[in-house]
């Protein structure tokens, strides 16, 4: 397991560091592509280098332009740090700007379009609109003007004409979570025109999502934390921190839960980046009561009702894997007669309409029980469900690989699943 970070109490050039990791590792950009930068309280800016392999920075490589004009450190500035400059000068607001070439959004830079983030609610409160700019010259001043003229407009992220995108946000953590979530928005939409037509969400469903915000459960007197509940809050930080590595959970999404005593149990925070989760960040539930000071995530509800109606599920996964995520929007059914391990691990997984996972229970628990682990929640999730926690993440992984498979055996032909003889020789050797 990676460390868990917290970048915000980090120094500026750990941040980059971090956060340009993240990038690279997760295929986001390349070599030589790329560069990030952070404006500090002093108003110095603090920028990859230039022509620096990005594979391999260390926090010794990243250059401080000072706000004087000043260049301190062994290397060059990146060459695009101009446009960073412009932005900053146009929006004191922006602390922090990463620019990239994530293939999905360059496949929209390349044919002048822009994701739609009405796909998924939070995204769109997430990015919020996204901004175009231009063609212009990579490095020169023109470039600089183009993209702070977009920002100027209140913008936080744009695409790049036949370039990229570049996203900007109050701090390190908070751009990155508006770049992994365009991608994931520009990501998933590619894939679902292999098996569909995407399918946004109106803007009172997406108001009506972020109305839970609101929605707080009572606090608790008392709180205690014996070894147990311990272990089970580092287990949940081990699979969010791999679930983060394997593009499985972004920062801005992704719950797990597992059952603690009885029906109370643990649950990952809302309004909490995924890649810095910590083991105190974690939340108690008890007697549908929340640890005083913390607020859980917004589907708490849903899960205590599934570890009140199904004593045998002892762990919750809720995320947005890119694949699964396709089925999601498209509102297609996924069928998961692939493979023998599919079947197995699986089932069917059905779809459900938006809107139950947040007050209408009932329509979930029609389509999920020991059976059947998994539904699709159309434009928000897949949720998974299993004994221990591990076991809930394979299915998890399994799911995702799926529906991979079949995404990408579309453009082959037409999908030729395990046929009911089959299912049933599996059913009898495995399950019976």
């Amino acid at each position: 397991m990676q460390p868990i970070l917290n970048t915000r109490l980090m120094h500026p050039r750990d941040q980059i560091i971090v956060i340009i990791s993240r990038v690279y590792n997760r295929g986001f950009t390349t070599t030589s592509g790329g560069n990030i930068s952070l404006m500090d309280e002093n108003g110095d800016m603090w920028v990859t280098p230039s022509a620096i392999d990005k594979g391999t920075l260390r926090a010794s490589d990243i250059v401080c332009v000072r706000k004087d004009g000043t260049i301190e450190g062994k290397h060059n500035p990146s060459s695009e740090y101009p446009f960073h400059r412009a932005i900053y000068n146009m929006r004191p607001d922006i602390k922090a700007l990463v620019h990239a070439h994530p293939p999905a959004l360059v496949s929209f830079s390349i044919v002048r379009q822009i994701p739609d983030t009405m796909m998924i609610a939070q995204a769109r409160h997430i990015c919020g609109p996204i901004g175009y700019a231009e063609y212009e010259l990579p490095g020169s001043e023109e470039l600089g003007v183009l993209i702070a003229k977009e920002f100027e407009k209140g913008y936080k992220a744009i695409i790049m004409e036949n370039h990229g995108t570049v996203v900007g946000g109050s701090d390190m953590a908070d751009a990155f979570q508006r770049f992994e979530t365009l991608e994931l928005c520009a990501h998933t939409t590619l894939l679902s025109t292999n098996i569909g037509t995407p399918k946004m969400l109106t803007e009172q469903q997406i108001q009506d999502f972020e109305a839970l915000k609101d929605t707080r459960l009572p606090e608790m007197d008392s709180v205690h934390y014996p070894p147990s509940e311990q272990e089970r809050r580092a287990e949940i930080c081990r699979i969010v921190n791999r679930s983060c590595r394997q593009g499985l959970m972004i920062s801005s999404y992704g719950t797990v839960s597992v059952r603690w005593e009885g029906n109370d149990f643990l649950i990952t925070p809302t309004d909490q980046q995924r890649w810095e989760m910590q083991p105190q960040d974690i939340v108690q539930i008890k007697d549908l009561k929340r640890e005083p000071g913390k607020n859980p995530s917004r589907s708490v509800r849903l899960h205590s009702e599934i570890y009140k109606r199904y004593p045998h599920i002892n762990s919750i996964i809720i995320t947005q894997p890119p694949h699964l995520m396709a089925f999601a929007i498209t509102h297609e059914t996924i069928d998961v007669r692939t493979i023998p391990e599919s079947w197995i691990f699986l089932r069917d997984v059905h779809n459900i309409e938006f809107g139950p996972q947040f007050h209408d229970f009932d329509k979930i628990f029609e389509r999920l029980d020991l059976d059947e682990p998994a539904v699709v929640l159309q434009n928000d999730a897949i949720l998974v469900t299993g004994d221990k926690l591990l076991n809930t993440f394979d299915k998890l992984e399994v799911a995702e690989f799926s529906a991979k498979s079949i995404i990408l055996g579309a453009r082959l032909g037409k999908m030729v699943p395990i046929n009911d003889d089959q299912i049933e020789g599996l059913r009898k050797k495995f399950l019976s």
